[in-house]
């Protein structure tokens, strides 16, 4: 499942920690930096942002910076990574009983009785201050429970709306949907029961907020049954919520609600109540569809600190302070000699997106997908968990125990993904790279790794090559841009003796590194010297930082776990996985 950054869980570390919080817009900022502690001094110098996550201490002598996932990390704050095969609770499917208080407060919001009933909003049975709205999927089985109190006091109540545990978060109203013409989504339930009031067909709410982005998995393909989506969110700010992660995850035609019929409202339910249901049927048949164009405004583009921008990091400190990371958008070319362990590398840093929270999908056209595994669950799980005997010839054989392996699997279930090469259909080339823009989408997939360029284009003569090789590349980067996320290719360089430490090394057409962000070699220790290498950072696009000759980067190798690993560090580190949580506890009842 992987983790989604919640504000909760921000909130719950402050807590532990002892923190004070303010927020300012996006911001939360705490009374004093975790990690220096503002130098003794120094006050709301660190803030997280509450919609992506990403922290920075702003003092010069610190710096600190990088996503929620380490600051929880760094601080012993528990997060949920993911569950394993069995995702979610089956829960009881019994008629909920609609009761008057849930009638009489959604009566007062200019929701009628009628459309209460239809959707069997009811409320617990031990507060009636509480609703309780199903999601019931196209099949009418009940997936999800949303609660929402009709008395919140912010100065007494922790949360105004929350969910039942380990759900299947899908879109609510599903099965209220009439046919497949036209979808409207909005970001709350009372809205899209507004749209219901005003007697627009077809109208869904997202379970979490404009924030969460779970259900898209869970009703892709419901969702991909219509031609046409439109985008009724809460007008904040002079913008519209859902629009930009929805427009960058769903492939149909997207309308949105225009901000002049808001009317000065922020929501669908704000709108009927003020000025009646004509005024909804109306912004819904005024939405526009998002201009195709790809001409902006220069003052409109926004000014960033590459500081504040996501990024994948390497895992390895001394890289990252060359790179400063991957960051998404970016085409990363990895290349070395045959044999020497760029795939090795590869694995490693798929293993770090993995432990950092991001889903990640894979590639390789020379290994079959069973030794893929193989690999990088013994890199995840590290010297530490491999077991070590040794054959009639003394050779050691290396082997993980059965209980580590299930582990393993249920931490990747819904974070890594592997294109399967036992199912190509046609043309190698074309079937990838739609693949992987599908991956990305249905999945929410922040890390494409291809190894490597020549296995995943098919060639027929020499002068081709070259020209599908950069329409490989091109489509690569254009996918990173795109979808904003990183793509990692793995490329071979030209023959040589020598040592493959400069961008005219690497094989092909000149485009390939010319489209990169980013050109790492890995350069295998000599015969004699210790086990492991040198990366080499040969373009830097974001930063122009480079690691050459005597500055590149070192590694050590242990042949056991198959890790690469920092020069002078341990290679007996922990990841996430050990940590996987219990399995679910039993529940016969639900408090409605």
């Amino acid at each position: 499942m992987g983790y989604e950054f919640q504000e909760r869980d921000l909130l719950g570390l402050a807590e532990k920690l002892g923190a004070e919080t303010r927020r300012k817009g996006d911001e939360l900022f705490f009374t004093w930096c975790p990690y220096c502690h503002g130098d003794g001094h120094d006050k709301d110098t660190f803030s997280v942002n509450v919609n992506t996550g990403l922290y920075k201490c702003f003092r010069s002598g610190c710096d600190r910076h990088g996503h929620f996932v380490q600051l929880a990390r760094d601080f012993g704050y528990p997060l949920d990574m993911g569950d394993g095969p069995r995702k979610y609770r089956e829960l009881p499917q019994r008629p909920l009983k609609v009761k008057e208080q849930a009638v009489r407060y959604l009566e007062g919001r200019g929701i009628s009785r009628g459309v209460t009933e239809r959707y069997h909003i009811s409320a617990r049975k031990d507060n009636e201050n509480v609703l309780v709205f199903p999601f019931y999927d196209e099949n009418h089985t009940l997936r999800f429970v949303k609660y929402r109190k009709t008395d919140f006091d912010k100065e007494r109540d922790k949360n105004k709306e929350w969910c039942e545990k380990d759900t299947m978060p899908i879109l609510f109203g599903m099965d209220q949907c009439q046919d497949f013409s036209q979808l409207v989504i909005t970001e709350g339930q009372i809205d899209s029961l507004s749209l219901a009031e005003a007697g627009i067909p077809n109208a869904v709410s997202v379970p979490n907020g404009a924030r969460g982005f779970t259900w898209i998995e869970n009703c892709w393909d419901w969702v991909s049954k219509f031609p046409e989506v439109v985008v009724f969110g809460d007008c904040e700010r002079g913008k519209i919520t859902l629009v930009d992660e929805l427009s960058r995850r769903l492939r149909c035609k997207l309308r949105v609600v225009r901000q002049e019929d808001y009317l000065g409202e922020k929501d669908a339910n704000a709108i009927l109540q003020r000025y009646g249901p004509e005024a909804i049927r109306q912004a819904v048949h005024n939405a526009q569809v998002l201009p195709v164009n790809h001409v902006v405004r220069l003052a409109d583009v926004e000014s960033v600190d590459l500081n504040d921008l996501e990024r994948i990091r390497t895992g390895f400190s001394n890289l990252d302070r060359v790179v400063n990371g991957f960051f998404m958008g970016q085409l990363v070319l990895l290349t070395g000699k045959r044999g020497e362990g760029k795939s090795t590398l590869m694995g490693q840093l798929m293993a770090e997106a993995l432990n950092q929270g991001y889903k990640v999908l894979a590639y390789s056209g020379e290994l079959p997908g069973y030794q893929f595994k193989r690999w990088l669950d013994f890199q995840l799980a590290g010297p530490q968990n491999v077991l070590t005997t040794y054959n009639v010839y003394s050779d050691p054989r290396y082997s993980l125990e059965e209980d580590t392996v299930q582990r393993l699997n249920r931490w990747y279930y819904d974070n890594a993904f592997l294109y399967d090469n036992n199912s190509l259909n046609g043309d190698e080339y074309e079937s990838l790279l739609e693949t992987i823009e599908k991956t990305i989408q249905r999945y929410g997939v922040k890390l494409v790794c291809v190894d490597n360029l020549m296995t995943a284009i098919d060639v027929a003569s020499a002068d081709s090559q070259y020209i599908q090789q950069s329409q490989f590349v091109r489509s690569l980067k254009q996918i990173a841009v795109r979808y904003n996320v990183v793509v990692l290719l793995v490329a071979h360089p030209k023959k040589t003796d020598g040592k493959v430490t400069d961008n005219d090394a690497v094989s092909g057409s000149s485009d390939i590194t010319n489209r990169a962000d980013i050109v790492l070699s890995y350069v295998k220790n000599a015969e004699g010297e210790a086990p492991g290498g040198k990366v080499f950072v040969m373009k830097n696009r974001m930063t122009g930082k480079l690691a050459l000759g005597d500055n590149a980067v070192a590694m050590e190798y242990e042949p056991s776990s198959k890790r690469i690993y920092q020069a002078g560090s341990s290679p007996s580190y922990k990841y996430d996985w050990e940590r996987i949580p219990a399995e679910f506890g039993s529940a016969d009842d639900l408090p409605f």
